[in-house]
């Protein structure tokens, strides 16, 4: 009895050997990035970065030195903006960790941490509703957008070449209200972007 338990055993480890080789031999291979090649690129990169700075140093006219601080300008801009996104994501990571430790504390009650769930979802959902909103602005010939939703109030903040019309500004709150059913509040700024 025991030497037919034994056998059975075997085969079936075998079968299952057997069965993962066949799966790893056939399944497709996923995307594997070559790292020293991936090297090379970035420092081949670096080197032209480097040296369309060193040629625009060398040409020293007015004209270069104006489009460059141009580009420094878009960019802090455009930094601004990253913080502002930062500082939105930090906070919100910071409310999914207490969110997670309710759903983790199994002195709770089941109904306080599926409430816990319930909130994180909610807080994913937020995220994807502000980044097909900001995506929509975007698409309306603007320079970026930055959505905030906090419970019933949307903050809007815009980069535009010019000055938003009111026309303008009531396009996005409309868009806004319109994929947001729930929401009352809407406040748009705007930031103009420097040429």
């Amino acid at each position: 009895m025991l030497l037919k338990k034994q056998t059975v055993w075997l085969l079936t480890m075998l079968s299952l050997v057997v069965v993962l080789s066949v799966y790893y031999l056939t399944s497709p291979e996923p995307n594997q990035t070559n790292m020293a090649a991936t090297g090379q690129k970035e420092d081949k990169q670096k080197e032209a970065t480097q040296e369309n700075v060193v040629q625009t140093e060398e040409k020293g006219t007015e004209k270069a030195e104006g489009a460059a601080s141009k580009t420094i300008t878009t960019t802090a801009d455009d930094e601004a903006f990253e913080a502002m996104r930062l500082e939105i994501e930090d906070e919100r990571s910071r409310l999914r960790e207490e969110l997670t430790a309710v759903m983790a504390n199994t002195d709770l009650s089941a109904e306080e941490r599926n409430k816990a769930h319930e909130s994180i979802k909610q807080l994913s959902d937020i995220s994807v509703k502000e980044g097909m909103l900001e995506s929509l602005i975007v698409s309306m010939d603007y320079n970026a957008a930055l959505v905030k939703i906090d419970g019933e109030d949307v903050n809007v903040t815009v980069k535009s070449d010019k000055k938003l019309s009111n026309a303008a500004v009531v396009d996005i709150i409309n868009l806004v209200s319109k994929e947001l059913d729930d929401t009352l509040n809407v406040a748009v700024d705007f930031k103009v972007s420097e040429k």
